[in-house]
């Protein structure tokens, strides 16, 4: 598909339902944790999508990546995802999942950082500006993480997934240069669902147990974020600026915060709100430069 700065209807879409399944990805999870372990989740979200892209690699016949290149994919798709997600799920134990949403918004931040000291990028005075109010939106949203106004040592869980997240995108720029971006896609979440094996090693018998309602939350968790949500992201960016679209990511975290409250009746409290405000905030202004988005940033920022 050919690459423009304009954003036509079905890139608008496509945005649109990227942003959707994303964003309903945190209350999704927090409502499977009430039958399954955080481990048990996170194999099962990975193991569906594989699966999924398992039948379109076989579909399309794309290939594999090149041999060569399969230790460092497989580490990026164990840090990228299995760590990610395990980080995430474990967190949303103790933390809303609109609170998780918003400091999850901190990916392209933390890529661009990981970018200046993987790829030697230098970090303008805007950048460092945005990353400092990011941070202190980061604090008010993690001091609101708990039933209480006080500080949730499990929030710090997703901030670890968004380093994990940040080097994900940052180790696979080089491997989309020389490898087909859906082979690439589907080995790092095979790899993935490997490195998750032992965290829920038990997910046959839960599934026996859950309520249906909890499996297939388990099964859209899979599908619609993961699977749906990474394809309709990626014809958004080839049919359009990858800098254009990437901007749409900020919608992410109140979205997620509306889904959460909705679905699971997660009130977010006001030094909630004005932290991810705040957060959103300084993450657009560490983004916004004059020049283009780092290509793993803007090519794939995180769904959760």
């Amino acid at each position: 598909m050919h690459s423009s700065d304009r954003l036509d209807a079905r890139a608008l879409t496509c945005i649109g339902v990227a942003l959707a399944t994303w964003s309903s990805a945190y209350a999704a999870i927090a409502y499977a944790l009430a039958s399954f372990t955080p481990g048990e989740v996170a194999l099962a979200r990975l193991a569906v999508a594989s699966l999924c892209f398992a039948v379109l690699l076989a579909v399309r016949r794309v290939p594999l990546p090149a041999r060569r290149d399969w230790p460092q994919l497989a580490l990026l798709g164990v840090i990228g995802l299995t760590v990610y997600h395990l980080c995430l799920n474990y967190a949303e134990t103790r933390i809303a999942s609109g609170t998780a949403s918003i400091l999850i918004s901190l990916v392209p931040a933390a890529t661009a950082a990981v970018s200046a000291i993987w790829m030697h990028e230098r970090l303008s005075p805007r950048t460092l500006i945005g990353l400092g109010v990011a941070l202190l939106g980061v604090v008010l949203v993690v001091l609101a993480s708990g039933k209480q106004v006080r500080f949730e040592p499990m929030a710090a869980l997703v901030l670890a997934s968004v380093l994990a997240s940040a080097i994900y995108f940052v180790g696979l720029k080089p491997l989309f240069a020389r490898n087909s971006m859906l082979g690439v896609t589907a080995f790092g979440f095979f790899a993935g669902t490997l490195g998750a094996l032992p965290f829920g090693w038990q997910l046959p018998q839960a599934l026996a147990a859950a309520p249906w309602p909890h499996v297939a939350a388990l099964a859209y968790l899979g599908i619609a974020p993961t699977f749906v949500g990474y394809i309709a992201w990626n014809v958004a960016i080839h049919r359009s600026s990858a800098s254009k679209v990437s901007s749409f990511i900020y919608f992410s975290p109140p979205i997620a915060v509306l889904i959460g409250w909705l679905w699971l009746g997660e009130r977010p409290g006001v030094l909630t709100l004005v932290g991810g405000m705040v957060t959103v905030v300084g993450v657009i202004l560490a983004n916004t430069r004059r020049r283009a988005l780092p290509a793993a940033a803007a090519t794939m920022p995180r769904e959760s």
